[in-house]
């Protein structure tokens, strides 16, 4: 017989499957393995590491581009003195603690701003040398750590200057909310900074300092835990094909405090895209969130329901099966049985027919053709009369045990362990919605000030000397060290271009020209246009243009684990997103819009985030962040709203309806599979045999019958075969009689 093919394996499968099915039903229905704490907040705190990472990362790299950018464009032009470049420095970006300018052949400080940068720990020998010029982390007496950034300053015929930066490694728009405190961490578990932990000095009581003095501890080995792990390989601190967040990045859990558990997310400095390389990666350095969530020790399901599960499964299961071996395999092993013993000549005991089925209509013709045989033998009686169930065939017998099994499957997809509107969403998910939305929306705000900064910068610099040449090696510079410009042009009074990098202008020419720093044009087009300008000073009423690329918003939106984000106007129309959508449409409710405008209301001095549960027509979760901040793009009254549905998130009310819906869907799948393999193997070519067993059986000598599979099916059909040869031949053996020839009658002739 055949491995794959017959009866036996698709049974002998089915009863496997079965029964694993029912062990893993037992083992993981009701069976929810959070510790009190949900996948979905661990995961959200992985999340919200994340995106501090990817703030931090952008903060680093950007600070160092405009200070190598800068000290560029400022060389290019005429000689300055340092006050000159620190004051422009200082006009167009407010991001720095503080900054100097230094003579390298001497070390003489030559003009600073701000704090005072820790020169002492440059050497200005080096400079010259590989990275010599490469950022670098400088820790201050206080304990605060530093990171200066370099740029030169170089003039034909003057003496070589160096242009000094220092920032903090603080976070920039990071919203942390309540109970939550982030810090940065090196490569040895250090914490470099770090924030959302009170002083103990500002304690009111001995409650509030051992709580203060816990949190430092845990967030302590929290930093040293997450050094640990930053030390793996990207690629092997995931799933294989989950992708998202390019660096290590992951979830931990701490001690419990007053009956609320620390849960900590974690994610190093990395590149946006694989393969590359930034100067902030290059640190290595890695954000660590706490926030302290209160734990739910009540266990949602029971382990009996998976019990009973799969109990019932394996009744179900076993009466299909027997259903299988008692009505489909045995009358079919009888038949190849009985048929093998006609072809060996054993024709004095009856065929033992079947009751029903094809296998009852192929039993009645064997029994036919061992009477043929014993007649042509002398040893056979008169025929007998058939009996049985002819209409009852195999696949009626298939369908049944389909019935069966469906009938435990069915009720699992569709009413079992069911989460509706009142199923319980931890309150930790929807504020990390609605801190999440807010540093995002801080993100796309600090990313438009940042493009408006640099045209104000490139803009000065070119100024009324430059020539027209040398504007389009400006605009070629800027526009190849920002990703956010899918054009700049420099226009004069009237809107006619004198100088161009990048693609055609949407901007008409008579719109070119403005007052207002940043602009959305484009109403009612395909794509909005968002536009800043800048005027170049001393050139009559010249403009630097540049037109953003939406692209470049919808990359700052795309952020896993808040579902869909939209970037929306002050009339709440859709400017970007992080998935497909048609520009300047509404929001795709009222809950949203009401819920845009509610946080674009102003409470104190500025407008606040807001996050809300709604738990009509589904579970969702949604949030709300306007523009709230510095700067010309808080002016335009933009808003990022997020929201998605509760049941994508690993809440163990939605994770026990998932793994019910995939017992039943594995049961049916089971079903289908080994029962269409029968009806394959089985069904079908006993049906075609059948019908070829009776035509034999009424007298068809010449139809040569074939075994298409050596399986039982095949096994009868040779039987039946051999025994259509023995009747032929038996046939052909027996005299013929032949009808006397008639007289001819006499014929008479005349003479």
């Amino acid at each position: 017989m055949s491995l794959i093919g017959g009866i036996r394996p698709p049974i002998a499968v089915l009863s496997v499957l079965l029964l694993s099915l029912a062990a893993v039903t037992a083992l993981v229905l009701g069976r929810v393995d959070n510790g009190g704490i949900p996948k979905a907040v661990l995961t959200s705190q992985q999340h919200f590491s994340e995106d501090g990472a990817i703030a931090l990362r952008a903060s680093i790299d950007e600070s160092v581009t405009d200070i190598t950018r800068s000290a560029a464009l400022f060389s290019a032009g005429q000689p300055v003195s340092g006050d000159a470049v620190l004051d422009k420095l200082g006009s167009t970006y407010q991001k720095w603690m503080g900054t100097a300018v230094v003579e390298i052949s001497t070390g003489k400080l030559v003009a600073a701003r701000g704090e005072t940068v820790p020169l002492t720990s440059v050497d200005t020998a080096s400079l010259g040398g590989e990275n010599g010029l490469a950022p670098r982390m400088v820790q201050l007496k206080n304990g605060e750590v530093r990171l200066l950034s370099f740029g030169l300053l170089t003039w034909p015929g003057k003496p070589q200057l160096l242009l000094v930066a220092s920032s903090t490694l603080k976070f920039p728009g990071i919203s942390l909310g309540q109970f939550r405190s982030i810090a940065v961490v090196d490569r040895d578990g250090a914490i470099l900074s770090s924030d959302g932990i009170p002083e103990p000095e500002q304690a009111s009581n001995s409650i509030d300092r051992k709580e203060i003095a816990a949190s430092g501890k845990q967030l302590d080995d929290f930093a040293r835990r997450a050094a640990r792990e930053a030390q793996r390989d990207p690629r092997s601190s995931k799933e294989p094909g989950t992708g998202g967040y390019q660096g290590v990045s992951g979830s931990l859990l701490g001690e419990r405090l007053l009956g609320d558990r620390s849960v900590a997310g974690y994610a190093t400095l990395a590149a946006p895209q694989p393969g590359e390389a930034t100067t902030a990666s290059g640190l290595g350095l890695s954000v660590v969130s706490m926030v302290r969530v209160t734990e739910d020790t009540a266990r949602a399901h029971s382990q009996v329901f998976g019990l009973l599960a799969g109990g019932a499964l394996l009744v179900i299961g076993g009466l299909a099966v027997a259903v299988l071996l008692g009505t489909v395999q045995r009358p079919l092993i009888r038949l190849f049985l009985e048929s093998r013993r006609l072809t060996r000549g054993d024709l004095t005991r009856p065929v033992t027919v079947p009751g029903y089925g094809e296998t009852h209509r192929i039993g009645n013709a064997l029994e036919q053709l061992r009477h043929q045989l014993g007649q042509a033998a002398g040893t056979s009686g008169p025929p007998p009369r058939p009996r049985g169930l002819r209409r009852v065939g195999t696949r009626a017998l298939l369908a049944v045990c389909a019935v069966l099994l469906l009938a435990w499957a069915a009720p699992l997809m569709l009413l079992f362990n069911r989460a509706d509107t009142t199923t319980v969403i931890p309150r930790q998910l929807v504020d990390d919605q609605r801190e999440r939305t807010d540093t995002l929306s801080d993100r796309v705000r600090r990313a438009l000030n940042e493009g408006d900064a640099d045209l104000q910068s490139v803009a000065s610099l070119i100024g009324d000397r430059t020539e027209p040449e040398a504007m389009g090696e400006v605009l070629e510079r800027t526009f190849n060290e920002n990703q956010r410009y899918r054009s700049l042009y420099v226009v004069d009074s009237s809107g006619e271009i004198q100088a161009r990098e990048g693609k055609k202008p949407q901007v008409i020419e008579s719109k070119r020209v403005s007052g207002t720093p940043i602009r959305l044009l484009g109403h009612g087009g395909k794509e909005p246009v968002l536009v800043a300008t800048a005027e170049i000073p001393g050139r009559n009423g010249a403009h630097l243009v540049g037109e953003f690329r939406i692209a470049f918003l919808n990359a700052l939106l795309n952020r896993p684990g808040l579902g869909v984000v939209r970037l929306v106007d002050d009339q709440s129309r859709v400017i970007a997103g992080n998935t497909g959508f048609l520009a300047f449409q509404s929001l795709p409710d009222a809950h949203l819009k009401d819920l845009v405008a509610a946080s674009a209301q102003r409470l104190g001095k500025k407008a606040r985030p807001n996050g809300v549960l709604y738990r009509e027509h589904g579970v969702r979760i949604a949030a709300a962040a306007p523009f709230s901040g510095s700067g010309s793009a808080e002016s335009l009254g933009w808003s990022v709203v997020s929201w998605q549905s509760a049941d994508r998130l690993a809440i163990p009310g939605y994770e026990a309806q998932n793994r019910t819906i995939l017992a039943g869907l594995l049961g049916a799948t089971a079903a289908a599979a080994c029962l269409g393999w029968l009806h394959i193997v089985v069904a079908r070519p006993l049906r075609t045999l059948a019908d070829r067993a009776e035509a034999l059986a009424g007298g068809d000598r010449k139809t040569v019958l074939f075994p298409q599979h050596h399986d039982e099916v095949g096994a009868v059909t040779r039987s039946l075969e051999l025994i259509r040869q023995q009747l032929a031949d038996q046939s052909r053996q027996q005299p013929r009689r032949t009808p006397p020839r008639p007289s001819t009658p006499q014929q008479y002739t005349r003479n």
